[in-house]
């Protein structure tokens, strides 16, 4: 059986893992810049990420912090998200960078940034995970398909665990990240609609 064994959420109200609010220092920072430097810190790259790729970076680090073994290679973890947006704010950036003919400067700085599979990559890399990573484009409502698609992943017998979930971010400001350890366990929370329901809408 599918389960469940840790879960985050963020948005812009704050953070939470496995129900727990995530306590900050009191900061001038943005939310995200202050979970970095408050509780991941020693990855400067995340300064020159997206505002998508950060809310799921950082979401990840809380999701594995203190997990044993973390960065050594696994082929046997999936890395399978899902967002609406897609890298929507990035376009925007990017856009604005070349819409200007006597100002056309095409800047590789957020280029890098205009797929939102980028962030499954930016996850996969850290960790050094070697399983399959996907990014899906679904509507935040469509939690059917995100759990049926899921339990397809497991369908390949090299994958016994997967980092999963729903991250998407129209703009700096507005953003939402909600990630799951899921594997076959006996213990846990049960991987179900229900389930991603409750926890995506914080009840």
């Amino acid at each position: 059986m599918l389960t469940i064994r840790r879960w985050v959420r963020i948005t812009p109200a704050g953070a939470v893992v496995d129900g727990v609010p995530v306590r900050l220092e009191p900061s001038e920072d943005p939310l995200l810049v202050a979970l970095y430097r408050q509780r991941v810190g020693g990855y400067p790259k995340f300064f020159k990420m997206d505002p998508l790729c950060r809310a799921g970076f950082i979401a990840s680090e809380l999701l594995l912090a203190g997990e044993p073994s973390r960065f050594e290679p696994r082929e046997d973890r999936a890395v399978v998200l899902f967002t609406q947006s897609g890298s929507f704010a990035s376009d925007s950036h990017y856009a604005q960078t070349i819409a200007d003919a006597a100002e056309y400067y095409p800047s590789p700085a957020v280029f890098v940034y205009t797929l939102a599979n980028i962030l499954t990559g930016e996850i996969a890399i850290r960790n050094k995970y070697y399983g399959e990573t996907s990014c899906y484009l679904l509507r935040r409502d469509e939690t059917a398909t995100l759990a049926a698609t899921l339990r397809e992943t497991f369908l390949d017998a090299g994958t016994h665990e997967a980092l999963c979930g729903w991250v998407d971010s129209r703009d700096a400001a507005h953003f939402e990240a909600v990630l799951f350890l899921v594997g076959e366990a006996p213990d846990g929370l049960e991987w179900s609609e229900e389930n991603i329901c409750r926890i995506m809408n914080d009840k």
